[in-house]
């Protein structure tokens, strides 16, 4: 990475012209970021759908910390191997580019934002012909919200034949789109028609998969369902993401879109973040509904903490975060035992878990390690993800699978895109799992999912 001092935009446009010229591909990537006043990062959002650019957003609502990014400037996708190639790609990126960021605050100046597939070996429907198995994006306008401070990146990739004052113009036209929209964002459209996808043999597979379990041939197998939601009209995803933070305050809700589809969602579980050497993941595996008063909602968590099978489940994230955080970092630290999690609908069994990463590993090799968690994929993961690949008539497409942002200051924070569902139009496709362990009740498994179903479907209905 090429640090600079400060210089005026048209100078650093210039520059990376010069530069552009002399490397073998004739681009050259030049990222410059300001600190601005107060924006609204949804607004932010919701203005540049006008560039018909894919956006992204990310929020971490309790840490006052948010991102939202328009276009790209920097594209890397993979098919096959995902997060070598991915790493090699960002790592060759942050070696040439031309860097200028005086403030060095998590998610500003160089970031990158995206997510992948549950399981790059498998592709079952079109349902996510968009969205490549890994993808991320270094978007072309990023805002940067930070505690009570608001920092606009630009990164443009710049050509050997550009002109310095048409990229400046350019550059400045779209950022007056960018920041200064006033519009009201649209209410939510309203539900018109619900779909369950097969339900009946969905139930039959947690059957089968427990009898498979009985025969010793797994621990635990998680298994994922789809709700079909027809909206009234075509969706602003600006407005989901607005009405999603105010619903879900202790979530981490995020959007990534592909030419014109948006998988969105507001997830109570953080995979990894990063900050620096320091590494900080989540066990959160148990779930039971909130109570409707203050002594039942005691009452429910308590049975929750005393659960046989949602204490298992539990105890089976615990034990595989902690080898996998082992195998590359020291000074790990897991408590003995979990906490209760509340959120609005749901809540959760909660461990969480600090260390140290070692040198020479990276946050693209504790995602390797950690994903798929059981409570997303199932235990031993081998044979999970065989039944998973062999039974479930679900393409699960980047549902349950790490989406988020790292930058080039060695920070990054990354969810398990639980709670969510792939927009398209007025169309939006919901997601929900739960565990399968030998003893599970096809039943009670159905209705469990119906309440994962619910922080995303109560939003669409407004």
């Amino acid at each position: 990475m090429i640090e600079v001092k400060s210089k005026s935009f048209e100078s650093l446009l210039s520059e990376a012209i010069t530069k552009a010229k002399t490397n073998n591909h004739n681009v050259q990537l030049i990222s410059v970021t300001e600190e601005i006043k107060e924006m609204d990062p949804v607004h932010f959002f919701a203005s540049s759908g006008k560039l018909a650019m894919d956006r992204v957003f990310w929020t971490s609502t309790a840490e006052q910390f948010a991102i939202a990014g328009v276009g790209s400037a920097w594209k890397m996708d993979a098919e096959e191997n995902p997060t070598e190639i991915i790493e090699t790609c960002w790592q060759q990126l942050l070696d040439e580019a031309i860097v200028h960021n005086p403030f060095k605050k998590p998610g500003t100046g160089l970031v990158a934002l995206g997510g992948m597939s549950f399981d790059s070996s498998v592709r079952k429907s079109a349902l996510w012909n968009n969205f490549s198995h890994c993808s991320f994006q270094v978007p072309i306008f990023l805002l940067t919200k930070s505690d009570s401070r608001y920092f606009l990146t630009v990164n443009l990739q710049v050509r050997a034949d550009d002109n310095v004052n048409e990229l400046n113009r350019w550059v400045e036209q779209t950022k007056e789109i960018v920041m200064n929209s006033k519009e009201r964002l649209p209410d939510s459209p309203g539900v018109r028609m619900q779909q369950e996808i097969a339900p009946e043999q969905w139930k039959d597979m947690v059957k089968h998969a427990a009898d498979t379990i009985k025969a010793q041939d797994a621990e635990k197998i998680v298994l994922a369902r789809e709700l079909r939601v027809t909206l009234k009209q075509d969706a602003s995803v600006a407005t989901i993401l607005k009405n999603l933070q105010a619903a879900q305050p202790d979530s981490y809700v995020f959007a990534v879109e592909r030419d014109g589809d948006c998988f969105v969602g507001a997830s109570p579980e953080r995979l990894v973040k990063q900050d620096n050497e320091q590494l900080f993941s989540v066990c959160l595996a148990g779930t039971a509904p909130r109570g409707k008063t203050d002594t039942e909602d005691y009452d429910i968590a308590q049975q929750l903490l005393h659960d046989d099978k949602n204490r298992s489940e539990h105890d089976f994230v615990v034990k595989m975060i902690r080898q996998s955080m082992e195998a590359c970092c020291h000074a790990v630290y897991v408590p003995e035992k979990p906490v209760i999690r509340p959120l609005k609908n749901l809540q959760h069994l909660y461990t969480p878990v600090t260390a140290r990463l070692r040198k020479g590993y990276s946050i693209f090799d504790i995602m390797e390690k950690l994903h798929p968690t059981p409570a997303l994929g199932g235990v031993p993961k081998g044979k999970s993800m065989t039944y998973i690949r062999e039974h479930e008539q679900l393409d699960r497409g980047w549902y349950g699978a790490p989406v988020g942002w790292l930058d080039s200051n060695r920070n990054g924070d990354f969810a398990v895109a639980i709670r969510s569902g792939l927009v398209r139009g007025d169309k939006v496709s919901l997601f929900a799992g739960c565990g399968v362990v030998r003893d599970s009740d096809p039943e009670a498994e159905y209705e469990e999912t119906k309440i994962k179903f619910r922080p995303m479907l109560s939003v669409l209905e407004g």
